[in-house]
């Protein structure tokens, strides 16, 4: 794990997440690059500067946000776009390669009921990029326990599961597999990928409406320090898909999310 990527927003609770970030960077020797996104416009006749300008002040602003942290000899890298953050993050990744990104559960909306607000949906929900939602105020620590939860073990590319191997060879995790059987579930969809059964110690197998139903019904009794599921068009937010915001009422954990992309297959 190289680069790991924590996009910026206005919240007073970033430097909290960076601190996050920069404490799991440590254990890997990756590099950081913390990005902000902004939108100008630059129409005939105004001033020519502006975009040059709101991009400086967004510099400004994430060393702000830097000069909080304990950076703990970790190399910090700054990085602006004008643009959809999307297509910013889409960017960054092809020209740097980002292993992971590193946001809080709800980006500047202030609706306290959200788990992730419109940014931070999309960004979960629109790139492949390997994501670990953070709590907001979680303090680091080794990653001892990990809950896998899934409803098909179906994985056309065995490399979707990097980040989940990285993670539990550097901690010497312990990896639980959850496979949740939803109404209209297949055989197919019971026979899990041979990669992912390598790095577990156990599958459970429930039956449940939907994946998360499964995920809190299990929760307590494993007591994981991360929650790992796939985002897929049939998977984990399934039922969430058509919007970028998600509910705690729909779905929250007090632990750090690790969702990987299965987009493509």
């Amino acid at each position: 794990m190289n680069n790991i990527l924590v996009p910026i927003g206005t919240s007073p609770d970033s430097s909290k997440t960076l601190q996050y970030a920069v404490d799991f960077a440590t254990n890997f020797g990756a590099k950081i690059y913390v990005m902000d996104v902004f939108s100008v416009t630059t129409a005939v006749g105004s001033l020519a500067n502006v975009e040059e300008k709101v991009a400086k002040s967004g510099k400004e602003h994430l060393k702000e946000v830097i000069d909080q942290v304990d950076t703990k000899h970790v190399e910090i890298k700054i990085a602006t776009y004008n643009g959809d953050i999307v297509d910013g993050l889409n960017d960054i990744d092809k020209e740097l390669g980002i292993d992971l990104i590193i946001i809080a559960p709800r980006s500047n909306d202030i609706q306290e009921e959200l788990y992730l607000g419109n940014t931070s949906g999309r960004i979960i929900k629109q790139t492949d990029i390997p994501t670990l939602i953070v709590p907001k105020g979680t303090t680091f620590k080794p990653i001892k326990k990990i809950m896998t939860a899934f409803g098909s073990g179906i994985l056309k590319r065995s490399s979707i599961l990097t980040p989940l191997a990285t993670i539990k060879n550097k901690f010497k995790s312990e990896v639980s597999l959850l496979l949740v059987k939803r109404p209209g579930y297949s055989e197919d969809d019971l026979k899990v990928n041979t990669a992912l059964l390598d790095l577990s110690k156990k599958l459970t197998i429930t039956e449940n409406a939907t994946t998360y139903l499964g995920v809190t019904e299990f929760y307590h009794e494993e007591h994981p320090d991360m929650l790992c599921v796939f985002r897929r068009k049939r998977g984990f937010f399934k039922k969430l898909w058509e919007k970028n915001t998600i509910l705690k009422s729909e779905f929250y954990v007090p632990v750090p999310v690790l969702v990987l992309s299965v987009k493509k297959d």
